[in-house]
């Protein structure tokens, strides 16, 4: 189990290490002077950000009270956001930024051509005198056989103002093409480049790219948290076969993925069960990871949803991160004293369907066990129709085994923050809504809260009321 917990630990490490020396390189050191307020600011806050990070994720595991969890969580799970999107801007501007340097080059040279210098005005020769004739003061042809003519000396002198004006080209112009060769030599030996307008031109393009990260990232964290707060009530329609005539229209409330914890407290639990009530559901599913603490931390938390209302009551099951806190039968037994079921691989006959429940993939190898669809399933009557509570997409084939006509289940989070929607996309059968597969249908709501940041992009949180409709004349 060290080993386990100690090669986990290593690469998180090496790997946020290269993230903030990157960052450290881009949004510090390439748009300060050495010895800055800035610099040093950024210095710091680049150490301490990441150890943060890393805490908020870990605090738990290492018996970190709840209370000083609740003050680290929020930087460092809202860091990990910010991490995200810096890199992911900062790595964009790279494919654009030798373009751009390009561009202000050619800008810069551009303007010197312009502006050509100015020549000097030729000095007058009086006419009908040879150069070899007597210079006024007697001078004579002989004694003046050091002294130059005029043109040649205009030559010279402008031969000589061409080499200058060569030379201060080649030194100045580290933006032409044989000039650039050797500005790359020179950063290739660590040297950084000589002229002033490179200089100049590189900071704007580093101080350009710095700023926007940094707005894109300030962006995503604001509108992310404030999506996350902003719960949606999604209506969707579901036809099933063998459900009776009398049981057409009749209104199942889904969620999941609360996840009450650190951050997401009473008020949170409070939003999702008015959200619900207002529904006025028939039936009320809660499909696991209701908790990320122990009941101690959160008894007062989840104490709101005593308040669910339907007809046909409130039942839950177990997701994957019952099982990551101390105590999964203490949580059961208070879900049980909050009025709400847990369907333990067990299933209820309901007046026009069975409803089934099944615990999660990860009580494997815990006392509760993992799931049994042979026991919540097996000796049902095939006629009745059919829907099972299944936190995990996951195991969609084995309720097609069974005959399960709709199956119920969250887990995804709809992928929680664009773009690791795309991984979350590739990890399941189905990311979010609803699917067939063969006789079965599946629906995955994108769960009402969020782990580790409360932060969502690009996946809003919910709680679907599905309508079910009868297939039968």
């Amino acid at each position: 189990m060290g080993v386990l917990i100690v090669i986990p630990l290593a690469v998180v490490t090496v790997v946020l290490g290269a993230a903030h020396w990157y960052l450290w390189k881009r949004l510090v050191r390439d748009v300060s002077a050495p010895g800055s307020r800035y610099r040093t600011v950024g210095a710091v806050a680049l150490g301490v950000l990441p150890v943060l990070a890393v805490f908020s994720f870990t605090g738990r595991e290492m018996g970190v009270p709840f209370d000083v969890q609740r003050v680290t969580a929020w930087p460092g799970y809202h860091w990990m956001i910010a991490l995200l999107y810096l890199l992911l801007t900062l790595g964009a501007a790279e494919l654009v930024r030798p373009l751009v340097l390009r561009v202000l080059r050619r800008r810069a040279r551009g303007r010197a051509v312009e502006e050509p210098e100015p020549v000097s005005e030729p000095v007058p020769v009086a006419a009908g005198v040879a150069a070899t004739d007597e210079a006024p003061g007697g001078s004579t042809g002989g004694s003046t056989a050091g002294a130059k003519d005029p043109a040649e000396s205009a030559a010279g002198e402008g031969g000589a103002a061409g080499e200058r004006a060569g030379g201060e080209g080649d030194e100045g112009g580290k933006g032409d093409g044989g000039a650039e060769a050797e500005g790359a030599k020179g950063r290739r030996e660590g040297k950084a480049p000589d002229d002033p307008a490179e200089l100049s031109r590189r900071l704007l393009v580093s101080r350009a790219a710095a700023v926007t990260a940094g707005v894109v990232a300030a962006g995503a964290l604001g509108y992310g948290s404030w999506a996350a707060r902003n719960l949606r009530t999604k209506h969707v329609a579901v036809p099933l076969a063998k459900l009776p005539r009398a049981a057409h229209g009749y209104r199942v409330a889904v969620v999941s993925d609360i996840h009450l914890g650190p951050l997401m407290g009473r008020s949170h639990c409070q939003r999702v069960v008015d959200t619900i009530n207002r529904a006025q559901p028939d039936l009320i599913t809660v499909v696991g990871d209701m908790v990320d603490a122990e009941v101690a931390d959160l008894r007062t938390a989840v104490a709101p949803l005593a308040q669910l209302s339907a007809r046909d009551g409130a039942y839950f099951v177990t997701g994957n991160h019952e099982y990551f806190v101390e105590g999964t039968a203490e949580w059961l037994d208070h879900v049980r004293e909050l009025g709400l079921r847990p369907l333990e691989n067990a299933r209820d006959e309901l007046p026009h369907f069975d409803l089934a429940g099944v615990n999660d993939l990860a009580g494997e190898g815990t006392e509760g066990g993992g799931p049994d669809f042979d026991a919540a399933l097996g000796d049902r009557d095939p006629r009745r129709a059919s829907i099972l509570m299944s936190h995990q997409p996951v195991t969609i084939h084995d309720a097609v085994d069974h005959g399960v006509d709709l199956q119920l289940s969250g887990h995804t989070h709809g992928g929680q923050v664009w773009p690791i929607t795309y991984l979350a996309a590739l990890a399941n059968p189905t990311l979010a809504g609803l699917e067939r597969y063969g006789d079965t249908q599946l629906y995955v709501t994108r769960g009402a809260g969020a782990w580790g940041p409360p932060v969502r992009i690009g996946a809003d949180p919910d709680v679907t009321i599905i309508t079910l409709e009868s297939g039968q004349s």
